[in-house]
């Protein structure tokens, strides 16, 4: 069996039917509450029974799911799905993401992710709580775009593409994270036993991961600085090192991961080896995927750093170093 395989094996095993998705058994396990508790008091609940989490053989009438959705209804109102922690009524306006209710850009058989999710079936929303100044999907993520799709519909597609070959359902943007809530209200009404996907930049608050737990399988993050400093000219985030190495520890301990780096031009010191210092320092099974895609795109003319592809001698110092701190890589 190869390396890959072992690292990834909850998901390996979810689609040889040795295992059940995450999102079916949150649908089955027991808890209790009522929509007047408080916020601090579902949170109370929620860790709990997650602490203690056990799974009924008949349906329960009220579910950790269910508990889920209401506690994603309530940051939606206020919105923190992500650090910016902008708290905009989403009922009523966009947030910082440019988001209001959710907007699909496209759903679609995707082949050309990592050989291990394809084909995969990508739901790209539109959107998204970075504003990288490079971003090869900028006329998505920047623009306000997609159209919105009821959950009931979605859960159709969801059923029609795996009947098609989908090994997974892949939530990506933009970036998934502004549209939690509806996301969790599309598993609700779903039933198919296949692994979900969360790929994502993780610039997700802490409550958005316990939100995550015991939802997804497999998480398929960005990581793309080494540093503050480079973040916050390039991607206009603030506090960036400190939420990615709290986001990747805990999705490294409550699911299986890729962790995608792109290699930029002029980055490979600043950047990618420090990544690849702290990976192999923190998170031993992760699995790797060193890009060499970066290409300049939308504003990255402006920036003379980036203002270049990088160069296949840049991406192999970092995928020799990687190999020297023994790092998987796929």
């Amino acid at each position: 069996m190869s390396n890959t395989r072992v690292l990834l094996s909850d998901y390996f095993e979810i689609l040889d039917e040795e295992r059940t998705a995450k999102y079916l058994l949150c649908k089955n396990a027991p808890v209790t509450f009522s929509k007047s508790d408080s916020t601090d008091t579902l949170w109370e609940i929620h860790d709990e029974t997650l602490k203690n989490l056990k799974i009924s053989d008949v349906q329960p009438k009220q579910t950790l799911l269910d508990l889920k959705i209401e506690l994603a209804k309530r940051i939606f109102e206020n919105c923190h799905f992500c650090e910016r922690r902008c708290g905009v009524n989403r009922n009523k306006k966009s947030g910082n993401c440019g988001v209001k209710e959710p907007g699909i850009a496209s759903e679609f058989l995707h082949i050309g992710e990592e050989r291990v999710l394809v084909p995969s079936h990508t739901i790209f929303f539109s959107g998204c709580t970075f504003h990288c100044v490079f971003c090869q999907n900028w006329d998505i993520s920047q623009v306000n775009s997609g159209f919105f799709m009821k959950p009931e519909r979605l859960v159709e597609i969801i059923q029609k593409r795996k009947m098609q070959g989908a090994r997974n359902v892949n939530w990506v943007g933009g970036d998934p994270t502004p549209n939690l809530f509806y996301i969790l209200k599309v598993l609700k009404l779903c039933n198919e036993n296949t692994p979900q996907v969360w790929n994502s930049n993780m610039y997700c608050s802490i409550e958005t991961m316990n939100l995550l737990n015991e939802v997804i399988d497999l998480y398929l993050t960005d990581f793309k600085y080494g540093n503050d400093e480079c973040a916050k000219r390039l991607s206009k985030v603030d506090n960036y090192l400190e939420i990615m190495k709290r986001n990747h520890k805990i999705a490294h301990d409550n699911g299986v991961m890729i962790i995608r780096h792109l290699v930029m031009p002029n980055h490979v010191d600043c950047c990618s080896k420090p990544i690849m210092g702290w990976i192999a320092d923190n998170l031993p099974n992760a699995v790797v995927n060193i890009m060499a895609q970066y290409r300049p795109e939308y504003h990255a003319y402006d920036y003379e750093d980036i203002s270049r592809s990088v160069s296949m001698n840049e991406v192999l110092q970092v995928k020799e170093y990687a190999d020297k701190l023994k790092i998987h890589q796929t």
